[in-house]
């Protein structure tokens, strides 16, 4: 168990909790990603997050540090995982058009973005609202056709493509 045991993190267990263990959490990440300068990003970003829920005023109460910057570095390496999909699937996307319809970088980098946000939306919907919106936008079903799809009612169905249409109507004006 480290020293910093159950007390709430101060800036100067912050201190001792990035020297104690940013080379084995480096280490750590290089590992799940194969890559020196990923992880070394990654471990900056997962301190990063510690100082910001500190920031926060959020508790951070460390037993085990290992533990605790291991859960945050793994959504991070997740993370990542899901951008590089994403990017990947979008460059595909990118490469069958003709060369005159293919976008600018400035295009290029928003589109990007934009699918990352969306994405993040559609992971913080309940798997049922998430594949009913799915369905209706990418597949063109009625609301009758993902109820009898889902097993469940189409007033449900009605409620789940709400749900989704509300969280996409405040992802659009966050800004």
């Amino acid at each position: 168990m480290s020293s910093l045991g159950r007390s709430q993190l101060a800036e100067c267990d912050l201190h001792k909790l990035y020297t104690e263990h940013h080379g084995w959490l480096q280490g750590w990440l290089r590992g799940k990603t194969g890559c020196s300068q990923r992880a070394a990003d990654l471990a900056q970003d997962t301190f990063l997050r510690v100082l910001l829920a500190r920031a926060r005023g959020a508790a951070v109460y460390l037993d085990q540090p290992r533990a605790y910057l291991t859960t945050i570095a793994r959504g991070l390496v997740i993370d990542h995982w899901r951008r590089q999909q994403l990017e990947q699937a979008w460059l595909e996307v990118v490469a069958q058009l003709p060369e005159a319809e293919a976008p600018s970088p400035e295009t290029h980098l928003l589109m990007l973005e934009s699918l990352i946000r969306i994405d993040r939306l559609l992971d913080r919907l309940k798997p049922k609202v998430r594949q009913a919106f799915i369905w209706a936008q990418l597949e063109g079903l009625t609301c009758p056709q993902i109820a009898q799809r889902l097993e469940v009612s189409l007033a449900t169905v009605e409620r789940y493509l709400a749900t989704a249409l509300r969280a996409c109507y405040a992802l659009h004006f966050e800004e």
